[in-house]
């Protein structure tokens, strides 16, 4: 899969495509199918098929400090999408120039002059354009001035339920972990590099490794068992920590992970942490002391879970 992170990385081989657009967060079997359909389509004229998604989410963007949970990351997104038949990842900045961009210029110039699509295949109720005045309606009408065709997405189902992103979250903050991978396709994970932390797990009898997850919001808040990959040449059990930590007046969201007989220094290593099952919600404790209590508590729990399966 080819990755083109701006409009400055088009080039001209990069005319000619199938087209789809949206967040795709998660990665669910919803999308997937639709990618699979995507692939056919493109087989059907022999060229590429291409996601085209946006960084930050343009939500993410209009929202402010009042952010959306987002289930995945962009290095997330792409981990999931290199195991579909996806060709091309298309990633565009939104900015205030992006959310000021004309829908004709979006409709005329980025899908004919720049992509050449010949096909775009966009939710029925997907906007774009400054103040969201391009619809389904005004890109259909420009594809046929330029000759490209547009359809709508289907709604995916399984069985009498559709399969979304904001269920999946839903989900996941009730704490279903196996209803979410059931339509997620697989089980839900965030990985990130292990970064330095103000060591205070250490300080807590219980050291960590710590990725941030920057400004954005996760779909989970609390402390569950986890299963880490990337930290040696097996997975690893452990409990995670995931939220900004109040007793100890963290300021940014993070992920904490103790893992379960380890040692090592694996700063600037990339893992992967599954939520396995989730043990308490996020809470501030009175002292430090009622704070270490709890980890070996939640440390005991969670043995006992994986002593359980």
């Amino acid at each position: 899969m080819e990755i083109i992170n701006g409009l400055h990385n088009l080039r001209e081989e990069h005319r000619g495509c199938v087209l789809t657009i949206g967040n795709f967060d998660g990665v669910h079997l919803g999308h997937q199918a639709l990618l699979d359909q995507l692939a056919e389509r493109a087989k059907k004229w022999n060229v590429p098929s291409a996601l085209m998604t946006f960084e930050p989410q343009p939500r993410e963007f209009f929202a402010g400090s009042q952010l959306p949970a987002r289930l995945t990351r962009f290095r997330e997104k792409v981990h999931l999408l290199r195991r579909t038949a996806l060709d091309r990842l298309i990633c565009l900045p939104f900015n205030k120039k992006t959310a000021a961009m004309p829908a004709a210029w979006f409709a005329d110039d980025l899908m004919h002059r720049l992509l050449g699509v010949r096909h775009v295949a966009i939710g029925d109720d997907f906007r774009f354009g400054k103040g969201r005045e391009g619809d389904f309606e005004l890109l259909a009408a420009a594809g046929r001035q330029h000759g490209y065709d547009v359809s709508s997405l289907p709604t995916m189902m399984q069985g009498d339920q559709r399969i979304s992103s904001t269920l999946i979250r839903q989900l996941l903050g009730e704490g279903a972990f196996e209803a979410a991978a059931d339509l997620l396709g697989h089980e839900y994970f965030i990985m990130g590099r292990v970064v330095y932390g103000r060591q205070l797990g250490r300080q807590l009898d219980a050291p960590t490794a710590n990725v941030r997850l920057q400004r954005y919001r996760a779909a989970l808040e609390g402390v569950y068992a986890v299963v880490v990959e990337g930290v040696g040449d097996r997975v690893r059990h452990g409990v995670a920590n995931i939220g900004i930590r109040p007793t100890v007046d963290g300021k940014e969201p993070l992920l904490e992970v103790h893992l379960f007989d380890f040692s090592g220094n694996i700063y600037g290593q990339l893992i992967k942490v599954t939520f396995k099952s989730k043990l308490r919600d996020e809470q501030r404790f009175e002292s430090i002391d009622a704070l270490k209590a709890q980890i070996d508590t939640d440390i005991h729990s969670a043995e006992d879970w994986f002593q359980a399966q």
